[in-house]
């Protein structure tokens, strides 16, 4: 099945092709070192890999042209037999390419002698030499004087004059206008923030853990009922009532059972709650996932947002080689900065064990280990889960934390230490404490 605006066949190189011999090759090569290199595709790990495989099938010669399912199945692992309408992964990631691909050659301050492009509608990439790349339009500050012949060629001269006066004025309305036009419809840093979940068509992820939770048995609940008659008859009492046993009476291992149906945080379903609102009114759609409803497959097919941390094995896998991570240690559950003199982050709690200050971590990911747009919401506490859910869907709290974030964030992965203070077990507004981009 073909899909809309791409082409399954290679096309026409170029009017200007490049003769692919072994010195032409080394330049293409040597160039996708140096894309592959930079920090536009560093970290991004599919773009790497479809990078790479649609340009060297290219140099290797002659053969079937590149086709979608090819793509994913080679570079994506997908099956052979795959719904490439219903997956749409390799188009997916032909759009990213092409983004990176257009950010690296505008920030590369020397011209190559090499540009690699991956045209709209093809998977088959071409190389152009840095002769045969358009320069930019520019429009000359003032007409070319006229030379004095016949009046006639005197009059042609004024009116081609007077002509391009009025083309470089009109030009310079043009780009006064989208100059005001740009001004105007500047975006949030909400809307930048939010801005890649729309690079596909998927639904957004919400993925919540749900860590193992134990109960009594029936057994359990009857026998304190035998001498307090009345009591625990229902599943309502048992499910909103504490079973106020002898903390000194000997229960067996038998007497408890893992129940699979309860067990997610409070501070991670507020903030899941409050994510999906936000998605909602940007007009993205969701999927709350919780528990084993969601694996790594899936992660890999959708942009996501994982809630929690120590209970989260997701955020953990995800977030584990960045700047700041989550870290237990000896008893002790923190935020570290992974530096040589880097800082630590810990919760605290007042004498009566109440939660009185709280941290989290926030990453925005363009292109995680999943290969697809992540972020983690994540605290050490649900307080500090919560808050960070209220600092990636609150305008007023991103705008105002954004401020401290390293200028051009927005085509970068970032990472926010944020604390809270809590009263009451309930957070304060997010701060942010640290940052970090790359």
């Amino acid at each position: 099945m073909k899909a809309s605006g791409e082409s399954t066949d290679d096309q026409a190189a170029s009017s200007h092709p490049l003769p692919l011999e072994d010195e032409k090759k080394q330049q293409i090569l040597h160039e996708l070192d140096n894309i592959l290199e930079s920090r536009f595709f560093r970290s991004a790990g599919r773009c790497k890999q479809f990078l790479r495989y649609v340009v060297q099938h290219k140099l290797d010669g002659p053969c079937e042209p590149l086709k979608e399912r090819t793509i994913g199945v080679e570079v994506f692992e997908r099956r052979n037999d795959y719904a490439t309408g219903d997956d749409p992964v390799v188009r997916v990631q032909a759009g990213e390419v092409r983004r990176r691909l257009e950010q690296y050659y505008q920030a590369t301050p020397t011209e190559p002698s090499v540009h690699i492009e991956l045209p709209i509608g093809s998977y088959s990439p071409l190389f152009r030499e840095s002769s045969t790349v358009a320069p930019s339009h520019t429009v000359p500050l003032l007409p070319p004087s006229p030379e004095p012949e016949s009046p006639k060629k005197k009059h042609r001269g004024r009116n081609w004059a007077i002509a391009a006066i009025c083309s470089a004025l009109a030009v310079g309305a043009v780009i006064a206008f989208l100059a005001l036009r740009h001004t105007a419809g500047q975006k949030s840093a909400m809307d930048q923030f939010w801005k890649p979940v729309f690079a596909t068509p998927q639904a957004v992820l919400i993925c919540l853990a749900a860590p193992v939770v134990y109960r009594p048995t029936d057994a359990l609940y009857q026998k304190y009922a035998r001498t307090h008659p009345g009591t625990f008859q229902t599943e309502v009492e048992k499910m909103n009532n504490l079973l106020p046993l002898d903390p000194h009476e000997t229960i067996l291992w038998g007497d408890m059972w893992n129940y699979s149906d309860y067990g997610v945080v409070r501070g991670d379903a507020y903030a899941a709650i409050a994510i999906s609102a936000l998605l909602g009114k940007i007009g993205k759609p969701s999927q709350v996932r919780i528990g084993t409803n969601y694996s790594f497959e899936d992660l890999r097919n959708s942009p996501a947002v994982v809630v929690g941390a120590f209970n989260n094995r997701w955020t953990m896998h995800l977030t584990s080689s960045l700047r700041f991570v989550f870290l237990e240690q000896d008893g002790r559950f923190m935020i570290r900065e992974q530096t040589n003199s880097g800082q630590v982050w810990e919760r605290h709690s007042n004498k009566k064990g109440e939660v009185i200050d709280d941290v989290a971590i926030v990453t925005r990911l363009l292109d995680s280990k999943t290969g697809q747009f992540t972020i983690t919401v994540a605290g050490i506490g649900e307080t500090g889960t919560q808050a960070a859910g209220e600092f990636v869907s609150n305008p007023e709290f991103l705008e105002q934390g954004l401020r401290s974030v390293p200028a051009g964030w927005q085509m970068k992965n970032l990472e926010i230490v944020l604390q809270t203070t809590a009263t009451d077990s309930i957070p304060g507004p997010p701060r942010v404490v640290a940052a970090y981009s790359w």
